[in-house]
């Protein structure tokens, strides 16, 4: 298979993936999609604070659905905004820059930060094994690329 058809096959998984946890007020969230993009025993991991979150894929999605079926969270939308991927026959990582905004406890959140995703090629397609993010605050900024 040609880099660039891998490279678009990455890509679908990310947009997919940002797709599963982006909703509209009034729409529930497709968290569920997010079990078919991993490899069994993935981990999630959001490093934005002194400890990092580490989740299995199942964990992930219990999180996110308890924040919305508490009402707490009403609306989210995560979109790439740019990235590198490097392909080396069965794995391939990419660093995402992304945008992020919803409504949480009646308030607007807004941000953006960076994803590592690393990619294994499994006999059904290339899956995800992991993703870690961390979100810009003080002190730390998304680099110019």
């Amino acid at each position: 298979m040609a880099a660039t058809d891998v490279s678009a096959e990455l890509r679908g998984l990310i947009d997919e993936f940002f797709g599963a946890v982006s909703f509209e007020i009034g729409q529930r969230p497709a968290y569920a999609r997010i079990r078919g993009l991993f490899i069994d025993g993935s981990r999630l991991i959001r490093n934005s604070s002194e400890v990092p979150e580490i989740s299995s894929v199942d964990e992930f999605i219990a999180s996110r659905e308890k924040l919305f079926d508490s009402g707490a969270l009403t609306s989210f939308e995560e979109i790439e905004t740019a990235e590198t991927t490097e392909i080396f026959g069965n794995i391939a990582h990419r660093l995402s820059t992304y945008q992020k905004r919803g409504t949480m406890q009646g308030e607007a959140i807004e941000g953006r930060g960076v994803i590592s995703t690393q990619f294994v090629r499994t006999p059904s397609g290339w899956k995800m094994s992991s993703m870690a993010w961390d979100d810009e605050r003080p002190g730390l900024a998304i680099p110019a690329r």
